[in-house]
């Protein structure tokens, strides 16, 4: 019996490694593609914007409706309210909707700058709901009911759009009657805050500057973000509309956006600043959110998407793209199992082997830093001081392994989840939005006390290859459950 649990502890073991070299992997491919691309698709955006030259007072503009969904969101919903009415663009073609499901003095504070905004000429209405069915997918779908615009511009609440926001996207589709989705890049208001908000905006830039940029610019599917993006609402329509049975509304309409036919653009130069969570609470809950809504929207599309008639490489990204937090159980896994594997199994490593090993293991751990890197080097000119956060930012995502785990069972589980809003703070914080300790933390800093004890075994046995590796994950585990703690106590104040 032990020998047969202690062979496929190995079997396991190994099989969760190899899958983590196949994400690595990837990483390298979209680099690749970022890279192959990257001059042709500045060359095209030169084109556009040079052919379809638009200002403020362009005639015939197409009318706008920008959308901000809203709840309860005292510290920020003011800001980008009156940052949504400075965007240039005709005052007769532009209407925003506040769509707000708020519970709390939000409401108030909405309707009195609303009111001001509109004695200034702005074309400003609230839409209230009284129930938050589908959450910000049923809000977004009542606002498109009674939106006039035939483009729509969805924006969160701590989002502030840049004054030429419309000006830069909306040109692009004039260009092209067959263009759904214009997705601009994330910035980050609050980038310095704290090392949290520094690592995770790395990691943020990541995604933004290099992989929708590669998927985008090589006829894969990319998404759209859930905001600062614009879409056509014939493309929203036909597509199905939004639907709210996954907690990634915006990723689940992006697809079927392009199921339909429709395309897709992506400007890394257009960029949005955004708050990053400043709570390693609100971060975590954030990250589950994500974690769970690509798991449930992989489950409900990706049939579909194989038995297609779709090229396969664009399939098989695809399946990366939706698939890409599997990486967090395979990491827990390896980091339940190293000590097993090494107290149970007897094995010598030839030299040989033993150095393909190791590099399979650089690959799969460096090849994250790797596109975060390119990140950095393509968006800021001071990029290099950047890349001293890449070791936090490695720490900080074998962290959340524990959290997006469960996250990702619960959806291959079908267990459905309330959509949970990542509270914001704001330039100066106004209101607080208290978070509970999650008992989740008591379990990370065990997780990390178990692989720091791995790692003593496997030192002590004189096996220095996983080394590296269990230390990573003894850090990570610790570092996120520790924080959580201290969160808690800092922020409860």
């Amino acid at each position: 019996m032990l020998s047969f649990l202690s062979r496929m502890a190995v079997i396991v073991y190994f099989a969760c490694a190899a899958g983590l070299l196949l994400y690595g992997v990837n990483c390298y491919v979209m680099i690749f593609l970022f890279y192959r691309s990257r001059g042709r698709a500045a060359q095209r955006r030169r084109e556009v914007q040079r052919s379809f030259p638009v200002s403020a007072a362009s005639p015939e503009l197409p009318r706008v409706t920008t959308q901000i969904p809203v709840f309860n969101e005292y510290n920020v919903v003011e800001r980008v309210m009156r940052a949504a009415c400075r965007m240039r663009y005709p005052a007769d073609r532009h209407e925003i909707q506040i769509l707000d499901d708020s519970t709390d003095e939000t409401r108030q504070l909405i309707d009195r700058t609303a009111a001001e905004l509109r004695r200034q000429g702005h074309d400003v209405r609230v839409l209230r709901r009284s129930h938050r069915r589908g959450y910000k997918a049923g809000a977004l779908s009542r606002g498109m009911a009674l939106a006039g615009g035939e483009l729509l511009a969805v924006f969160d609440a701590d989002f502030v759009p840049p004054a030429d926001f419309l000006l830069q996207s909306v040109p692009f589709f004039l260009a092209d009657a067959g263009l759904g989705l214009v997705q601009a890049r994330w910035g980050h208001l609050n980038q310095r805050r704290s090392l949290l908000t520094r690592a995770q905006s790395i990691g943020i830039d990541g995604h933004f500057m290099v992989e929708q940029s590669a998927r985008n610019w090589n006829g894969l599917f990319m998404n759209f973000n859930g905001t600062a993006g614009i879409w056509r609402r014939q493309a929203v329509q036909a597509a199905g509309g939004w639907q709210w049975d996954t907690l990634t509304e915006d990723m689940d309409l992006s697809y079927r956006v392009q199921f339909a036919g429709w395309r897709t653009v992506y400007l890394p130069d257009l960029v949005v600043p955004g708050e990053i969570p400043e709570d390693v609470r609100a971060f975590k809950s954030q990250q589950f959110r994500w974690a769970k809504g690509s798991i449930q929207t992989a489950k409900k599309l990706l049939p579909g998407l194989l038995r297609s008639q779709e090229p396969w490489f664009r399939k098989l990204q695809a399946v990366f793209h939706m698939t890409h937090y599997l990486v967090h159980p395979l990491m827990l896994v390896l980091a339940l199992l190293a000590l097993p594997v090494l107290l149970t199994v007897s094995f010598r490593l030839t030299p040989s082997v033993f150095g393909l090993a190791a590099v399979a293991l650089g690959i799969s751990m460096l090849a994250p830093s790797a596109l975060y890197a390119v990140s950095q080097q393509a968006a800021y000119e001071n990029w290099g001081r950047h890349l001293l956060m890449l070791p936090l930012l490695v720490v900080i995502g074998i962290g959340i392994a524990l959290s997006n785990t469960q996250a990702v069972f619960e959806a291959l589980a079908g267990r459905p989840s309330e959509f949970v809003r990542t509270p914001k703070r704001g330039e100066l914080t106004k209101k607080a939005y208290p978070l509970k300790l999650p008992a989740m933390a008591l379990l990370e800093i065990m997780l990390g006390l178990y692989c720091t004890w791995s790692l003593a075994v496997y030192l002590s046995a004189g096996k220095y290859l996983v080394g590296p590796f269990l230390g990573a994950y003894a850090a990570g585990f610790l570092f996120i459950g520790l924080l959580s703690v201290v969160h808690t106590l800092a922020f409860s104040k």
